[in-house]
């Protein structure tokens, strides 16, 4: 129990140490832009669905995204598995574990898991931050480290993208060294979309949801004002529609 306490009281500190403390980025995407949603799609069966799994996502549910099945057919499923299959990758979590000492998480629900009470966005804004984080580091396994999870076990998958960054000690800023195929704010934008899918896996129904909710506060906000307006024909006229009502009900039925 001793233990379990401590362990308790020092985790929130453990966590920031994990994310290097540097400054989180706002993620500028939406997830009302569908164009956006459908190109971090592509990016994520491409780039990332082959070591991290969705697997509480179907392929099926990306017609949502104003997809047809056979366009999701056709561009966004590499391997055997039918459109109505979850997005798994073929990797155990065993395997994975042997070769990278560790098991790349889900990244169904991640933006949501990174997420913080009161603060929906911030699991957006920090996988959006990590993303474009990474430096080369010699001193490291992998090649590669990020300012904002420091030591990180991940290499840098989309680094063809924007090229290799690395971090200037005098400055502690990251600069381009090896120019890749996209301008810094082409980058950004990619990885906005990126996110932005995620954002989307976490939570498919959020964009129907909000929609639904303005209009339910709308047609009570008109009920409203249509009840109190004018007191002497509605809600008077309520009122005595009820007690008509009470009266029928509690006065037995009299013979003729």
């Amino acid at each position: 129990m001793k233990k379990f306490l401590i362990a308790l009281l020092f985790a929130p500190v453990m966590a920031f140490a994990s994310t290097g403390g540097a400054p989180i980025d706002k993620w500028p995407g939406s997830v009302s832009d569908q164009a956006a949603l459908q190109n971090g799609a592509k990016l994520f069966v491409n780039y990332c669905l082959n070591c991290h799994g969705a697997s509480y996502m179907r392929y099926q549910n990306l017609v949502a995204l104003g997809l047809s099945e056979q366009q999701v057919k056709d561009n966004l499923m590499f391997t055997s598995y039918k459109i109505g299959e979850l997005m798994r990758i073929a990797a155990r979590a065993d395997e994975q574990k042997q070769w990278f000492g560790a098991t790349p998480p889900d990244l169904t629900i991640i933006t949501r898991a990174r997420g913080e009470a009161g603060n929906a966005g911030a699991g957006a804004d920090w996988v959006y931050t990590y993303l474009r984080s990474f430096y080369r580091d010699e001193n490291r396994p992998t090649g590669w480290n990020n300012t904002v999870f420091e030591n990180v076990g991940m290499r840098h998958v989309l680094y063809g993208l924007p090229g290799q960054q690395v971090l200037n000690h005098d400055t502690h800023k990251l600069e381009v060294a090896v120019p890749g195929q996209m301008a810094p704010a082409e980058f950004d934008k990619a990885v906005s979309d990126l996110v932005g899918f995620m954002v989307w896996m976490g939570e498919p129904q959020q964009e129907f949801r909000r929609k639904l909710g303005f209009f339910v506060l709308a047609f009570l906000g008109l009920l409203f004002v249509g009840i109190f307006s004018d007191g002497r024909y509605g809600f008077a006229w309520n009122l005595t529609t009820a007690e008509l009502s009470l009266i029928h009900i509690s006065e037995p039925t009299r013979p003729y």
